[in-house]
């Protein structure tokens, strides 16, 4: 008897497995829509990072501070109006550039509670590779978080400033006074809005821990400016107006004041009105300014070019 030749598969193989070559066609095709780029991006990325610094697209616990501390910076302000009207005063109780440095508690408070809430969290969950594996780079990721930052304090200071023009405008007081007080008003708390936003995120970025951000914040932006302003009353009741003048320098808030006094035409917040001792005290004061907001950039670059590796 003849037999025929069998072809036996190894036990346990299948025929997928002894084909090598089979190509399983599953339906997956090539992307083939518009490339939005590093631009689409950055403008994602900011507009997030702005959202998330009002509580917008998160929880309704996440939104309750932020709504608090607007509240905060604009009730003043409508009181303030309320009260220039129903007295039929001639002018405002306040100037628009002193607004922020009465409220220099609540912007603090915002940086702290914001400036980890934008940067710390991609830090402690390691996100921040992942952003980095797009079409975005270290400059593209700092630029906008800053641009937020900065824009959502813009926001929180400018937005009772205006309560207080319109406030004006229905009490019928002089437009031109007012409109020229709410330009450096604006200027001075756009000044503001950047240096806070550059310090506040510099702070955020060393840890990846929120409670130590938070309290790095605001012991750098409030705990300063009342061990400055302490220092500056013991200097004025010895008669030392150039030592209130230049110890200005060593807070933040107290550099905005010395700026906006000497190229605002503001009236100073420091003891008995002293604000910069001479034109050169001033141009200091300017250059700190830009100095701490260029230095705020680079180190953050210097971090995030670090953490992308």
């Amino acid at each position: 008897m003849s037999h025929e030749p069998t072809s036996v598969e190894p036990a346990g193989q299948s025929a997928a497995a002894v084909d090598p070559a089979r190509i399983h066609n599953i339906g997956y095709r090539a992307y083939d829509g518009p490339r939005l780029g590093r631009a689409y991006v950055r403008r994602s990325l900011f507009a997030q990072t702005l959202r998330g610094a009002y509580g917008l697209g998160r929880s309704a616990k996440s939104k309750v501070l932020p709504a608090l501390l607007y509240a905060a910076m604009c009730l003043p302000a409508g009181i303030v109006v309320a009260v220039t009207v129903a007295l039929d005063n001639d002018d405002l109780p306040l100037e628009y550039t002193s607004y922020a440095l009465y409220l220099q508690a609540v912007i603090g408070l915002y940086v702290a509670a914001q400036a980890p809430q934008a940067v710390s969290r991609d830090l402690r969950f390691q996100t921040v590779p992942l952003y980095f594996s797009r079409p975005l780079e270290a400059v593209d990721y700092v630029v906008s978080k800053f641009a937020a930052l900065a824009s959502a304090l813009f926001i929180l200071t400018a937005s009772p400033l205006l309560v207080l023009y319109l406030g004006a405008l229905l009490a019928e007081l002089d437009i031109a006074d007012q409109t020229e007080g709410f330009a450096q008003g604006v200027v001075s708390v756009a000044l503001l809005s950047v240096l806070f936003a550059g310090i506040g995120l510099v702070i955020a970025a060393v840890t990846p821990r929120r409670g130590f951000g938070v309290a790095a914040v605001i012991a750098v932006l409030t705990i300063s400016y009342g061990a400055v302003s302490t220092v500056q009353a013991i200097a004025y009741a010895q008669d030392k107006p150039e030592v209130v003048g230049w110890l200005g320098l060593c807070s933040p808030i107290t550099l905005i004041d010395g700026v906006q006094t000497k190229f605002l035409g503001a009236s100073s917040a420091f003891p008995g009105g002293y604000g910069p001792p001479s034109a050169l005290a001033g141009a200091v004061y300017l250059l700190v300014v830009l100095s701490l907001i260029v230095g705020s950039y680079a180190l953050l670059m210097r971090r995030y070019r670090k953490v992308g590796l």
